[in-house]
Order: structure tokens, then sequence, then C-alpha cells
């Protein structure tokens, strides 16, 4: 499907093409109700009467909207209502549009194209946030996730073990941190690592603990377990890897990202500098941020070489998309098949809408452009008695190249819709 992702201002503009209703300029000079255009502006005294301007300042950090009620040729000068807070200056953008038509309606069209397609269309996605562990059967299907076209798990990559936290960190460990081997709640192995972390722990505070010397330089991935009591925000907590004993000059700092509270969450950290990790020997949890009093778990943490991976589809009778709770559920059968590993969904998200000049379309522009003119002819008819400009069978003509457009949608025949 073509997508060149244009912008809802060239979306919008192309569309007042099609109607033949805009005209698109660049002001030479004005003031807070007038705008001059010595090179564009053509036509008698009071040429421009009644249409709508759309003015953009030279920086796009501001609009005005206002009703022309007076051109002046001689001095190519169309004048406005005063606007306190906008004042036109040379090298500002401006767009004339013709009634019935407005960038507002316009909008709105636009908008009603991308809802009328939803269900058909979506926005690609591919997800990495959900992992196996062996026991549980439902996972939290991602909030950006409307469709699920394949699923597929890690059957293989290379990997080399940091840490199983089966045993606790005690290398150096902050006196605000009491560490313990939590074998009751974990995900890998025998145990994970628990921190209780007092109230009185402050940013930088950190505990550690020492591993044989590892060259990692060939991975470019850390993934680990980590759980918190409290919700965090990306970087709250950091992974640290160093050379040097206790972490205490870090040449991996890596940031947690957002938790929710008491939820295991599987993540995954690009490694910043791979290239220099040759000689790891202690591994360490930061605590980055004065989030209180709280416990953190750590377990399995590892390092992969993420193109490495090898992907098997998961067969589609061993899973399902309980939509009421947003869930993906695994059979009992489709439990063993994965075992213990990371997932990865191949998916959509309903286009989003358009609501600023910088948004981006996520599906075929020249659907929007054809349905939205579609739309804008349609909505100005007014019937067969009051159409003298025939603009039902242009509605009716663009109606068809939208219909033309949108049979170049991916075809979803394996789809499971989540909502």
């Amino acid at each position: 499907m073509p997508i060149q992702a244009r912008t809802r201002k060239q979306l919008r503009q192309s569309i007042g093409y099609r109607l033949g209703a805009l005209k698109v300029g660049t002001a030479t000079g004005g003031t807070n109700n007038t705008l001059i255009d010595v090179n564009t502006f053509r036509g008698g005294d009071d040429e421009y009467i009644g249409k709508l301007a759309l003015v953009t300042d030279a920086t796009d950090s501001s609009q005005t909207t206002q009703y022309v009620n007076d051109y002046t040729a001689s001095n190519n000068t169309i004048q406005f209502q005063q606007n306190a807070s906008f004042t036109v200056a040379s090298g500002d953008e401006y767009e004339l549009w013709n009634e019935p038509y407005t960038p507002t309606r316009i909008h709105d069209f636009m908008n009603q194209a991308i809802i009328d397609v939803t269900g058909q269309a979506y926005d690609p996605i591919e997800n990495l946030s959900l992992h196996t562990d062996g026991s549980s059967m439902r996972y939290d299907i991602p909030s950006n996730i409307s469709i699920i076209n394949k699923l597929f798990y890690r059957s293989a990559v290379s990997f080399k073990e940091i840490h199983s936290c089966n045993s606790v960190f005690d290398e150096t460990v902050d006196s605000d941190f009491t560490v313990s081997a939590d074998t009751q709640d974990k995900k890998k192995g025998t145990a994970s690592n628990k921190f209780v972390i007092a109230v009185g722990a402050s940013a930088g505070d950190i505990a550690t603990d020492s591993i044989d010397s590892t060259n990692i330089s060939k991975y470019d991935y850390l993934e680990c377990w980590v759980k918190s009591t409290v919700a965090t925000s990306a970087g709250n907590l950091k992974i640290l890897l160093d050379d040097s004993a206790s972490c205490a000059s870090p040449i991996e700092t890596l940031s947690v990202p957002a938790l929710s509270a008491d939820t295991w969450t599987y993540v995954r950290i690009a490694l910043a500098n791979p290239e220099t990790d040759t000689a790891i020997i202690s591994v360490g949890l930061e605590y980055d941020s004065d989030l209180g009093a709280c416990t953190v778990w750590l377990d399995d943490i590892k390092v992969v070489q993420n193109d490495a991976a090898v992907w098997d589809v998961f067969p589609r009778h061993l899973w399902r998309v309980d939509r009421e709770s947003r869930d993906l559920v695994l059979s009992e059968s489709g439990k063993y098949e994965a075992g213990y590993a990371l997932l990865k969904i191949t998916g959509g998200d309903k286009p989003a809408l358009l609501s600023a000049e910088t948004d981006t379309s996520e599906i075929d522009d020249s659907y929007i452009i054809a349905r939205a003119t579609a739309l804008a002819y349609s909505a100005a008819s007014g019937g067969p008695g009051t159409d003298p400009d025939v603009l039902r069978q242009q509605s009716t003509f663009w109606f068809g190249l939208s219909e033309q457009a949108k049979r170049s949608f991916p075809i979803l025949m394996t789809g499971r819709l989540v909502e």
C-alpha cells in the first residue's frame, strides 16, 4: 500500500486544488488585519471578498483564520477583521478558500475518510514486548495493537548470561537496600533478586554483584525481567555494566523502560557501547529517582545478538484473543509449544486521526484525498435542483477513485481483531 505520510496541511491543500477552491501564496507584508502579496494577487477591487484566509507564520508556530472583507487591487492588499494576537509578516504562508469549503470542514472530511476505512486498513506494527515464562497462559496485549496478523516465538538466539539472579547481589550494596533471593516470586531458575529499598534511599544508590570477566562485545541488547511495587517512568531504574569492580565507572548505563506497579515486565534495552564491553566484571541496579520506599525484583539478566534470532510461527490453533479483556490467551498445548521464549506480534493499530498540521497519514494518501474530495463535493451539492455545477457527478467520480485506491490495501486474511 503506497503511503507517502503526507501531513494534514499537504493533504488539505491537495484536496483544495481538486475542488478548485484554493489559492496558496506567500505574504510580502501585512498587519494585524491586512495581508499583502504583490506577486500572485490578481483581479480588480473586491476580487477576494468572502473568501476564508488561513495564514500561518513563517515558523509554523501560529495561525489565524479570517474572512476577507475587502480587497484593494492597487496595492495588492486584502483586509480582514483585526486580530490582536497575530500580525501578518513577509514570508507568512496563506491559503484562500472559497465557500462552502473551509479548512475545518476539509479536516473533518479527511478524518471521516480515515474512520470509514478503519477495520480494513491498519498502521503496521511489530511488537516484541511479551515473553512467555512456561507457566502463564494469559498476556496483556500492548495498547497500541488493534489486530494481530501473525504471532511468532523466538526458538533460538545467540546469548550470554550476565546474572541468573539465583544468588543475591552482594558485591556493593547501599545501606538503604536489602537484597535477598526470592524463591517464590521469580520468572526463571530457582530465584529472583529482591531489592527492598527503604524510604531513605536517594538517586544514585546502587547494589552490585561481581561476575566472571565476560566479553559481550558481539551482543547488542540486554534483556531481563523487572518488577516494581510502584509504577516507574523510563530511567527511574538503571542496569549498570562495568569492567571495574562495584560498577565504579559504568561503561553501560541502561535505562529500564517504564514499569506498571506489581507487574513483571520483560525489558529489552539496546547496549550503548557494545564495542567496549570486552571484560565486564560487575553488574548493578541503580535507583536513579526518588521513588520512595519500594521493592524491585530482577531475574534472568542476559545479553543477546538480536539479528541471530530464529523466529517460528506460533500455530494459530494454539492461541486466541480475548477481546473483552484484551488478552492474548495460549492453550495448554500452546504454553508448552512456546516454553520460555520472546514473542513477536505482527499486526497493526487503528489509523490515527489527523488533529494537527504536522500529523502524517498512516494509510494511503490517495485514498484520503479522493474520499475527502468526494465528501466535500457531496456536502456542497444540495440535490439535483440546486446543483448547477454537477457537484454530485464530481462526488460520484471521486468516490469511485477512493474505492479504487481502497483495493490496493493489503488483504487481512489471517488477522485476529483485538478491539
